[in-house]
C-alpha cells in the first residue's frame, strides 16, 4: 500500500525539528568554546600562558591551520542545507571545493604543527580520518551516489567539529593542566572515534529502531 504525503508529514516535521535542534546545539557549543578558549587565550589567561607562548611561536603554521579549520566549520552548515542546495546548486559545489581544500590544508598544517611532539600520533590519526572521509565524499559525489555522498560528508564534518568539541572542557583545570601530552593524544583519538560513531548511529537510527514486518 503506497505511503501518503499525510503519513510522511509528521516524520518530515520531526526530522526538521531534530536538525534545527542539532545545529542550534552545535552553534552554542562553538560560541562557548570561542569565549572560554580563544578569547581567554588572546587576553593571556594565566592557565593558558605557556600555551599562548607556544601559539605565538607556531603562528606561521597556526594561522593557515586556523583559517582552514574555520572555513570548513562555517561551510558545513551551509552545504548541509537542502534549501540552499536545491536553489543554489552551483554555490553548493563551489563551497564544497573550498571545504575540501580547507580540510587538506588543515590536515597537513596540523600534522606539521604536531611534528616532533607527543601529540603527533593523535593529530595524525585525526587528520587521516578527516582526509579519508572527505575524499570518500568527493568520490561518491563524482559518481553521483548522492545518499552516500551526504553520509560521508556527515562523517567528515563530525571530524571537523572535533576541533571544537575537544576544547569544551578546557576551563576545567584537571583536564587542561593534568591530562599530560600522552593522554591528550589519546583524547584526540577518542573524540574522533566517538564523533564518527555518533554520526553512524544517527545515519542508521531508523534501521536500529525499526523492525521489518
Amino acid at each position: 500500500m503506497p505511503v501518503t504525503s499525510a503519513e510522511l508529514a509528521p516524520t518530515s516535521v520531526s526530522a526538521s525539528r531534530y536538525k534545527t535542534l542539532l545545529w542550534v546545539s552545535l552553534g552554542l557549543t562553538v560560541v562557548f568554546v570561542f569565549v572560554t578558549s580563544e578569547l581567554l587565550l588572546v587576553t593571556d589567561y594565566p592557565m593558558y600562558h605557556a600555551y599562548r607562548l607556544q601559539v605565538i611561536a607556531d603562528r606561521h603554521l597556526l594561522i593557515p591551520h586556523t583559517l582552514a579549520g574555520t572555513l570548513a566549520l562555517l561551510i558545513g552548515p551551509i552545504n548541509f542545507s537542502s534549501r540552499i542546495r536545491q536553489r543554489h546548486l552551483q554555490l553548493h559545489r563551489i563551497l564544497g571545493r573550498v571545504y575540501v581544500v580547507s580540510v587538506f590544508v588543515g590536515s597537513f598544517t596540523g600534522i606539521a604543527l604536531a611534528a616532533g611532539r607527543p601529540g603527533l600520533p593523535g593529530t595524525s590519526m585525526q587528520a587521516a580520518a578527516w582526509m579519508v572521509c572527505t575524499t570518500a565524499a568527493v568520490i561518491t559525489a563524482r559518481n553521483r551516489q548522492i545518499t552516500q555522498h551526504r553520509q560521508w560528508m556527515s562523517r567528515s564534518y563530525a571530524v571537523t567539529f572535533t576541533f571544537v568539541s575537544s576544547r569544551v572542557l578546557n576551563l576545567w583545570p584537571r583536564y587542561w593542566s593534568h591530562l599530560g601530552d600522552v593522554l591528550s593524544a589519546v583524547g584526540v583519538i577518542a573524540f574522533t572515534l566517538a564523533s564518527l560513531l555518533i554520526v553512524d548511529l544517527g545515519l542508521n537510527w531508523r534501521e536500529l529502531t525499526t523492525r521489518r514486518n
